[in-house]
């Protein structure tokens, strides 16, 4: 069951990359195709900045979900 949540995490960690690059990095390329259904096209250059803080926030989500696999807590065995 351990192993099962490690590929889980991992799983949700990796998508969290992806997002982060895309808001911080192609938003306006990649962004475009992902968001298409939902956000008009002349809405991707003035929410730039917003999608970077987003793209942030998965950053330190990242962080906090990879920091988890480099704690050994001996307590808990």
């Amino acid at each position: 069951m351990v192993t099962l949540s490690i590929v889980l995490t991992a799983f949700v960690a990796i998508e969290h990359c992806y997002i982060l690059w895309m808001e911080m990095f192609a938003w306006e390329t990649v962004g475009k195709r992902v968001f298409s259904t939902s956000l008009p096209k002349k809405l991707f250059t003035p929410t730039k900045r917003l999608a970077a803080n987003q793209g942030l926030y998965n950053g330190f989500l990242v962080a906090g979900l990879t920091w988890s696999f480099l704690i050994d807590d001996t307590e808990c065995y």
